[in-house]
């Protein structure tokens, strides 16, 4: 089959034709052979300005350019085609257009979308070693082929009804960004570093007035800064506080207080030799991650034996531990009557507890229960956010870290782009 057939095959290069094809042995730096396609400005074929896109047919002058392709099998693939400078009337002198060529690119534009992709699944450093390609030249072809890609922010916040709102950890050293998800379509819509109120203003500024105005529902945790920044743009909207977030607090501010409260007393206790007491003490001190998981994750035999002795051992823990599946319960309803029923109990049982740390949790949680309750209206939660989280943990990863802010959140949101809602 002639080279001509073959290019045919593999899309050729419109505006030009094959002249000349040879094969070189590689240099130290880049050891592998290299194919040279030579090409010439095919007969009859009209120019174009590459910025009006006007057909220009006086030529200003024509220089050579070598120009980097698909590899072919085993061979990196160069090409040297003349490149024509045009007069054009109304843009002056200036480069022609070439439709698989982008204005001042040294890659055709196949090996720019090869590039793009093999980014989606690999490091740069990597993509970058295979191409022979510096890390620079590589991020920006990423960079530029995922803003092309997901267009503009603001083109994305169209038609937005509920929204969701988390944090996730960037840097070592408690440096975190906001993530803003819309929960039905699983796409995220902004993503900005750090957690406090006037970080979170940069995404309703960007939402403008009018679509903060439509926003029905928030899911978030009971950040003080996400609720005041969220009352201040969206005040009509409902706050949807989420069962995982609420769990997490209760745990580390009424069982782990508890626990440690409980481990303290008994030290106190057992300071004049009591060996059972120091004993209850020890197990008490040990079962900070037992107390805190879910009773139907644990299933080993010896954990169950533990939890039971544990609970049958100490008072406060037991009520401490029994009220925290019962709290979860809330999240069950779908009546908001019922729902308020049942929070009514949970916290008069609070209340008669005289653990200080479990009433003091009820008091606060009473001053946001209708973040609690408007779940009931709107069952949504924070499981999308957490998944997402643990997603870019692997991004973070497999890129060895990001050192721009503005490129990592683009991965993000290229990793999530939604589905049809």
């Amino acid at each position: 089959m002639a080279y001509e057939e073959i290019t045919a095959l593999l899309g050729g290069w419109p505006g030009f034709e094959l002249v000349g094809v040879r094969r070189e042995g590689g240099s130290p730096a880049r050891p592998g052979p290299r194919i040279i396609l030579e090409l010439a400005a095919a007969p009859g074929y009209e120019r174009r300005c590459s910025r009006c896109g006007q057909v220009v047919r006086e030529v200003h002058d024509v220089s050579s350019r070598w120009v980097r392709d698909l590899p072919i099998l085993d061979a990196d693939t160069w090409l040297r085609l003349p490149r024509a400078r045009l007069r054009c009337p109304r843009c002056g002198p200036t480069v022609e257009a070439v439709p698989w060529l982008d204005r001042y690119a040294r890659l055709t534009t196949r090996l720019v979308e090869s590039i793009a992709r093999l980014c989606q699944v690999l490091p740069i450093k990597h993509v970058a070693t295979w191409f022979d390609l510096g890390w620079d030249a590589v991020k920006q072809i990423d960079e530029r082929t995922l803003q092309a890609r997901l267009g503009s922010i603001e083109d994305s916040l169209q038609h937005l009804r509920v929204i969701a709102i988390d944090e996730f950890a960037i840097q070592r050293g408690h440096r975190y960004a906001t993530l803003v998800v819309e929960p039905a379509t699983k796409r995220v819509l902004w993503v900005g570093r750090g957690r406090g109120r006037e970080d979170l203003r940069a995404f309703f500024t960007l939402l403008g007035p009018e679509r903060c105005a439509v926003i029905e529902a928030v899911v978030t945790d009971m950040s003080p800064a996400y609720v005041a920044e969220v009352r201040a743009h969206c005040p009509h909207a409902a706050l949807v506080y989420d069962l995982f977030h609420v769990v997490v607090r209760y745990g580390r501010e009424v069982i782990d207080r508890v626990r440690v409260d409980e481990t303290n007393r008994l030290r106190r206790a057992g300071r004049h030799g009591d060996r059972h007491t120091y004993a209850i003490r020890r197990v008490i001190k040990g079962a900070r991650w037992l107390l805190l998981r879910n009773r139907e994750h644990v299933t080993a035999p010896r954990d169950r034996v533990r939890l039971r002795e544990l609970l049958r051992a100490n008072r406060a823990l037991f009520a401490v531990y029994v009220l925290k599946d019962d709290l979860k319960q809330l999240w069950r309803y779908r009546y908001v009557a019922a729902a308020r029923r049942a929070w009514t109990d949970w916290h008069c049982r609070a209340r008669a507890s005289r653990i200080p740390a479990l009433i003091r949790f009820a008091r606060n949680l009473a001053e946001r229960i209708d973040g609690v309750l408007n779940h009931c209206r709107y069952p949504l939660h924070t499981g999308l956010l957490e998944g997402i989280n643990n997603k870019i943990k692997v991004l973070k990863r497999m890129a060895y870290g990001f050192r721009d802010d503005a490129y990592f959140f683009l991965k993000i949101r290229a990793a999530f782009p939604g589905i049809a809602g």
